[in-house]
């Protein structure tokens, strides 16, 4: 047995949950062809959800995260200082302004742009769930911020609320209430009205219709901070038991218990409201924080077993640059469009179809080798990073 900290002091399972996320986010997006892909690593066609859904809202809880183990390092009255808000201002700006470069690969086509997306997501949800979570915080008795857990809870409960009513009661134009598909409902119509169809995901679509919707919209950013704030959250509880001493596994009972209080609270809900993950709806929005805050819990416990940290390590190796992975596989992906001169009669391939190409004289089955070709990828962008966590370099914007 052994701590689970970090080497650098942060929580080793949040690196860990952090660097789940990013792997899971790069074999969902990087498989040597789209139609031989593992059902697990793909998308919820529409309500529902399958466990590629729950890779970007773990990455936002594990957001939260941060903000709440961050809280209790500031100083008294820097969270109503100038120097804080900017530098929030300016991570939040160079997010956006990375995710609209990373959009804009390989071509820079900036007609057809998609303005929405991951970081851009990413970026607002932060900025939002940093003034809930630090502008009213308690002074501790050393006049460092401390989250208030009660406001917290109260602003994400309002939150999904106010998000179900607009969704239930504002009247689409041509549509009419309550429509949760991909043409009629309101952040469909928002994402339509507001950034136009030639800067929404090309792949957004409606049968018949064509591009409808943007799984990053504007308007579903407003729950998504909920898996923010949840994050948070348990980053505070987390932290206020370690410093009343509280250890071992029975010190990991309550967030256990709140975790799966929110996973059983989300699957309640979607007889009502449905799970999805296209539009976030509220229950999905308390199904996937609850899933996430299960998987800290479970890793808060395995970490603490030395085998488990050995085997983890690539893991934390891609939660420590969670963000430089993303680019890196992001960039990967953008060049996945570009053609390779193949051999003599036979056409062009693109790197992916390289790849797939090449995994099948591993095996004859399709799928598996659909798979090998996310794994490389993988493999690489973990290698190609583990340099700068050996010498305890940890990029942040």
């Amino acid at each position: 047995m052994g701590s689970a900290k970090a080497g650098d002091g942060r929580i080793l399972a949040l690196d860990v949950l952090r660097g789940l996320a990013v792997a899971g986010m790069i074999l969902v997006t990087s498989p040597g062809s789209w139609d031989q892909s593992y059902g697990p690593l793909k998308h919820a066609a529409w309500n529902g959800w399958t466990p590629a859904d729950l890779v970007f809202p773990t990455f936002l809880f594990c957001v939260g995260m941060a903000i709440g183990l961050s809280a209790p390092r500031l100083r008294a009255g820097d969270r109503a200082s100038a120097a804080l808000w900017v530098k929030v201002a300016r991570r939040t700006g160079l997010l956006i302004l990375l995710g609209l470069v990373l959009n804009a690969l390989p071509t820079f086509d900036l007609a057809h742009l998609r303005i929405p997306g991951v970081l851009q997501r990413i970026g607002l949800c932060y900025a939002l769930a940093s003034a809930v979570c630090l502008l009213p915080a308690k002074p501790a008795a050393d006049g460092t911020p401390q989250i208030d857990i009660g406001f917290t809870a109260l602003a994400a409960v309002a939150l999904l609320v106010g998000y179900w009513a607009l969704l239930a009661f504002t009247p689409v134009p041509a549509f009419g209430v309550g429509r949760l598909d991909s043409h009629g409902s309101l952040p469909a119509f928002v994402d339509r009205a507001v950034f136009t169809i030639p800067h929404l995901w090309p792949y957004g679509l409606t049968e018949g219709v064509g591009v409808t919707y943007d799984p990053e919209g504007l308007l579903s950013t407003l729950p998504a901070t909920v898996n923010v704030l949840l994050g948070a959250i348990a980053a505070t509880m987390l932290t206020r038991r370690s410093e009343r001493g509280a250890e071992g596994a029975a010190s990991l009972v309550p967030l256990l218990v709140l975790g799966a209080a929110l996973v059983v609270a989300g699957l309640a809900l979607d007889p009502v409201v449905p799970v999805n993950k296209r539009i976030w709806t509220s229950s999905f929005a308390l199904f996937s924080s609850g899933a996430s805050l299960v998987a800290l819990v479970v890793l808060q416990a395995v970490l603490k077993v030395r085998a488990a940290r050995i085997i983890a390590a690539p893991l934390k190796v891609l939660g420590g640059n969670a963000i430089l992975a993303f680019v890196v596989s992001q960039v990967l992906g953008a060049c996945g469009g570009l053609t390779l001169k193949h051999r003599a009669g036979l056409p062009d391939l693109t790197p992916q179809g390289f790849g797939f190409e090449t995994a099948q004289r591993l095996t004859a089955d399709p799928y598996l080798a659909s798979f090998l070709c996310a794994l490389a990828i993988l493999t690489l962008i973990t290698l190609v990073i583990a340099p700068l966590h050996r010498r305890g370099i940890h990029l942040r914007l």
